[in-house]
């Protein structure tokens, strides 16, 4: 019975779809749908894949440098050059929305990318709040068979997991101090994992033998995080590393049903990120390998055949609308950034209750 109704429901959505795109896009969603609620797998379907990256309030630091604009939020500009370098476009999704926007949002999208950051998880209307709609959203479309991927990076990957966690329980992760470039030291089942059961042997041999990985975080996810809060079960972890002080912390991971996953690293900062400070690995080897986590998320949406109306629709949500703002000159750790609402201006194209609130800026780790 419960097929019957899961078939329904799927009938009804490609209906609608039908409405808006192709019929190829729509022959291979009934494909794509089906072999998910049944098999648990899914194709490439898609070759114009779309990721939306959330934005996070604007940071103390920058705001003080660009006081008369009074941004509300902010992408590093680093995190779209990597999405676009693996084949894919970026729609910026902006905090502070109601439910509604990321619906909408999430059903033009092919994947949505948590990008790290300095923000905090306990304030309203911010990336924390934004981040809990995307993830109950995206549980939902693929426990209906619509493949739907997040990717996490950093903050992002902690939000993941605190968000799996329920966050009313509190924030399920602890302090530690990683600002170097590290290897990965790999689980036993990594090589079975969806994230790296494809990678290239060298690849693999890079990771887990070279300080590649590029870790700049105060707080991480250790294995009793995940045995405290019963996330064994649905949760794989891939790969360990090891902070300045000796504790060992999940480096990544991955759901064993859904396709999300998460890094504790940051993978676009090698090949995009150039502050002299910062002692980021620009290597051959260190580009090539972290050039794989990229590559690995961007072919999982190309499983999603999600679509906009038209190619006009498209170019009104696409990143392009924005232009990046040379930030190095003025001490940020981001070589450019995208600067997103300024106070008081709250339209947007997927903003359908235009009910942005007041953002509180925090401090972030420049």
């Amino acid at each position: 019975m419960l097929n019957c109704v899961v078939e329904f429901r799927t009938f009804v959505v490609l209906f609608l779809k039908s409405l808006f795109c192709s019929v190829s896009d729509v022959f291979n969603l009934y494909v794509l749908k089906h072999k998910n609620l049944y098999t648990g797998t899914a194709e490439i379907v898609n070759d114009r894949p779309i990721i939306g990256i959330l934005a996070q309030e604007q940071s103390k630091y920058l705001q003080q440098k660009f006081p008369r604009e009074h941004y509300t939020s902010y992408i590093g500009a680093s995190y779209v050059k990597d999405v676009e370098a693996s084949g894919a476009r970026v729609v910026p999704l902006m905090i502070g929305k109601g439910r509604d926007y990321y619906e909408n949002a999430l059903q033009k999208l092919n994947g949505v990318l948590l990008p790290g950051g300095a923000t905090y998880f306990n304030q309203s209307n911010g990336f924390a709040d934004a981040g809990q709609h995307i993830y109950d959203i995206a549980l939902q479309m693929n426990a209906g068979g619509d493949y739907f991927p997040i990717f996490g990076t950093c903050l992002g990957f902690e939000l993941l997991i605190i968000l799996a966690s329920r966050r009313e329980s509190g924030e399920n992760r602890v302090p530690c101090y990683s600002f170097k470039s590290l290897p990965l030291q790999f689980t036993k089942n990594a090589r079975t994992s969806k994230m790296f059961r494809i990678a290239p042997n060298d690849i693999m041999t890079i990771l887990a033998t070279e300080n590649v990985t590029v870790n700049a975080h105060q707080f991480c996810i250790v294995d009793d995080n995940l045995i405290s809060h019963n996330l064994t079960n649905d949760w794989r972890i891939t790969s360990h590393s090891v902070d300045d002080n000796g504790t060992q912390f999940i480096a990544s991971m991955e759901h064993k049903r859904y396709p999300f996953y998460g890094v504790q690293f940051h993978p676009e900062k090698s090949a995009f990120e150039w502050k002299a400070s910062k002692p980021y690995p620009h290597t051959a080897n260190a580009i090539r390998a972290n050039r794989y986590f990229m590559d690995f998320f961007v072919n999982e949406c190309r499983k999603s055949s999600h679509c906009f109306i038209n190619t006009t629709e498209e170019n009104e949500y696409l990143i392009y609308n924005y232009t990046p703002v040379f930030t190095a000159p003025v001490g940020s750790a981001f070589q450019q950034c995208y600067f997103f609402e300024p106070r008081g201006e709250t339209k947007g194209p997927l903003d359908e209750n235009n009910d942005l609130e007041s953002t509180i800026y925090q401090l972030e780790l420049m």
